[in-house]
């Protein structure tokens, strides 16, 4: 059964780059033990800034040296404490890799990295651009990689990751996105969730994509088509059962991300299906290959085929 979702995007926009500094103000203020770390972006007006503010003993800025950050952050959890590092998000996996590999990963601390501006949402242009962060995280060991939907969904995880053993990436983007869910509804991470059922066809899709991807699947219904869509909000580990489901039920899969084609969910899905025999057709949407060209995000999604309409008609070719 397919959660309750909304189209009524006049009440649309939250913030998810608020909402995980909200989620751990309440924590914080419920007596939870935990610690925060933080590169040069977090305003002193935002959400995380008057944590800080309240709480300034558990919490460690460490300006724009996020290799340090990162590598703090994990001598933190090695002393025994659960700790949350906020990093911009193009900055994260690009300037911290080694210490996300080595320090992070391979000694299976209990750190939860925020990216924040990723995907092409960050504002600085094709070298600020976080496209290819998921095809790393993917391929090392021990890391749980989440993207929130939205804003709610966002405080979900944030919550739910204080009692999850390991190390975990939590990546948001940067601006504000349309709320996705219409009622309140149980997240578990590693659990896919049906926002749309189908039988003609089914759109995997995660994080921010998932609106754009709703919408399509709603044009599709105004022509007779029954497109579903599946909310795959944790990249690893896979919740390999519902992509087969889709999968099997449809016999026609799309996955749509924004980050590159190469390496992302696109190509995790890719994995699964070929393993277990599909037959059936199968497109990635996302990010080509090349840097993205200079503009907003609306105008790259619809320059790249990322918007509902290109979705839409992908998905019309794939039917004939």
């Amino acid at each position: 059964m397919a959660v309750q979702t909304t189209f009524d995007f006049d009440q649309m926009l939250s913030n998810a780059r608020e909402a995980y500094g909200e989620e751990l103000m309440k924590l914080a203020d419920e007596g939870r033990e935990f610690l925060f770390t933080y590169s040069d972006n977090v305003a002193p007006s935002s959400s995380a800034g008057k944590m800080v503010a309240k709480y300034p003993d558990r919490c460690f800025n460490f300006g724009i040296a996020e290799p340090n950050q990162v590598g703090a952050s994990a001598g933190m959890a090695l002393a025994g404490h659960v700790v949350f590092a906020q990093v911009f998000g193009p900055f994260l996996p690009l300037r911290a890799a080694d210490q996300i590999h080595t320090d992070i990963a391979y000694n299976d601390v209990n750190v939860r990295l925020i990216g924040t501006h990723s995907g092409v949402t960050a504002g600085g242009g094709p070298t600020h651009n976080d496209i290819a962060d998921l095809a790393l995280y993917r391929a090392i060991p021990n890391l749980t990689v989440v993207v929130p939907a939205d804003a709610d969904q966002c405080r979900k995880v944030i919550r739910k990751s204080m009692d999850h053993e390991g190390p975990m990436i939590i990546r948001i983007d940067r601006a504000g996105s349309p709320n996705i869910y219409a009622e309140d509804y149980e997240y578990e991470i590693g659990k896919a969730i049906d926002v749309l059922e189908g039988r003609d066809a089914a759109i995997i899709s995660t994080g921010s994509s998932i609106y754009e991807s709703m919408m399509a699947a709603k044009l599709l219904g105004e022509e007779g088509l029954s497109v579903g869509v599946l909310d795959m909000h944790t990249i690893k580990p896979l919740d390999i059962e519902a992509i087969l489901r889709v999968a099997n039920t449809t016999g026609n899969v799309v996955t749509v991300e924004d980050h590159s084609i190469n390496g992302g969910l696109g190509g995790a899905v890719a994995e699964i299906l070929c393993e277990a025999g599909y037959r059936g057709k199968f497109k990635r949407i996302g990010m080509p290959d090349q840097f993205s060209v200079l503009g907003d995000p609306d105008e790259i999604y619809k320059y790249y085929g990322m918007d509902r309409a290109s979705i839409a008609k992908t998905i019309r070719t794939m039917l004939g």
